[in-house]
């Protein structure tokens, strides 16, 4: 068997809306208003302390104490309200659908804490189209190490060296090439234009290709 594992924020769904909104409470905790807006997605798909850090180069000095201080509050902020303006990519779960009835198993590895992955996909009503779901905090380590990848793979049932990893990132790129395993890079999200430079071994444009993408990497 082989396994699909799929990252999550502007992988499978476009978590950016309320993660931006999880940042702008902490913002206005500091007293300086709604800081971040929707040109920033990117920023909001590279995590909270991202985010944090962004916001607080614009307004002040960034300080790492004042980003650790605020990471917990983030956190609860978007734990509170972690699915109001979140949407899944179109056609996503139609081609995972598709790659389970081709003998594909699928699960996810995420650099979101385990917790609130396991609660987003719950609300959007999807968990349980995938079959292992691992976090930030899930092992001791996250992307780009490669074992939280591993660790995705193993629940599956599947040999960690028969896995591909879909995402949008260079954390993403570099998981996939730490594990020895192919990549496949989508290039609608936010950052979509700078994943060819990557060279991840596919691109994705689209969601209703990924099946026949996943067959010809499988099949090299």
């Amino acid at each position: 068997m082989t396994a699909v594992i799929f990252d999550l924020d502007g992988t499978l769904a476009d978590t950016s809306g309320d993660l931006l909104a999880a940042a702008n409470v902490c913002f206005r905790d500091m007293g300086h208003g709604d800081v971040l807006g929707a040109a920033d997605a990117g920023v909001a798909l590279r995590g909270g302390r991202m985010m944090l850090r962004t916001g607080l180069a614009r307004v002040a000095q960034a300080d790492e104490a004042i980003v650790d201080q605020y990471y917990p509050k983030l956190l609860e902020a978007y734990g509170s309200a972690i699915c109001t303006h979140t949407t899944l990519y179109p056609g996503a779960m139609d081609a995972i659908e598709t790659l389970k009835t081709q003998g594909h198993a699928v699960g996810i590895c995420t650099n979101k804490p385990e917790g609130l992955a396991e609660q987003l996909m719950r609300a959007l009503g999807v968990r349980d189209a995938f079959g292992s779901l691992v976090g930030a905090d899930t092992l001791p380590v996250r992307k780009p190490n490669p074992e939280p990848l591993f660790e995705a793979t193993r629940r599956l049932g599947v040999d960690p060296a028969a896995c591909l990893l879909v995402g949008d990132s260079d954390t993403d790129r570099n998981t996939a090439r730490a594990a020895g395993v192919p990549s496949i890079l989508v290039t609608f999200g936010p950052s979509g234009e700078d994943m060819a430079a990557l060279e991840p071994e596919a691109l994705l444009d689209t969601y209703a290709v990924l099946p026949q993408v996943v067959a010809a990497l499988f099949a090299r």
